[in-house]
């Protein structure tokens, strides 16, 4: 069983190697089973194939996290890099944006201000 905090040490060269050892326990595995193997080795193939899942997850972190750091200045970011959030959101008015004034708005608050009245309590 493989543990997803160790593998977080380990470089991309050691989890590669780490992830063909699992792959080719798993294929003797299924050898076994196929075979009559023991119960202990068929019932090893879930924690084999949990394992081989960490070790792709940590790996595609890893490589994510390096693009990120390669992208930090860029203009663009790689889309599955982008915040997801919901369609609307993505699309929405930034806040400067929604302070703008067309120049037809303009003109008219130009020609026309708004009137200030003192009220007499």
């Amino acid at each position: 069983m493989v543990k997803a905090f160790e593998l977080r040490d380990m470089s991309k060269d050691e989890l590669l190697k780490t992830l063909t050892e699992l792959r080719k326990e798993l294929g003797e595995l299924h050898v076994a089973k196929v075979t009559d193997g023991a119960a202990s080795k068929i019932a090893k193939i879930k924690s084999v194939r949990k394992s081989i899942a960490r070790v792709l997850t940590v790996h595609n972190q890893q490589q994510k996290d390096g693009i990120r750091k390669a992208c930090a200045g860029a203009k663009y970011m790689p889309k599955d890099l982008r915040s997801k959030k919901t369609r609307a959101m993505r699309r929405a008015l930034t806040k400067e944006e929604r302070g703008k004034k067309t120049l037809k708005a303009k003109r008219m608050y130009a020609a026309f201000p708004t009137q200030k009245y003192a009220i007499k309590a």
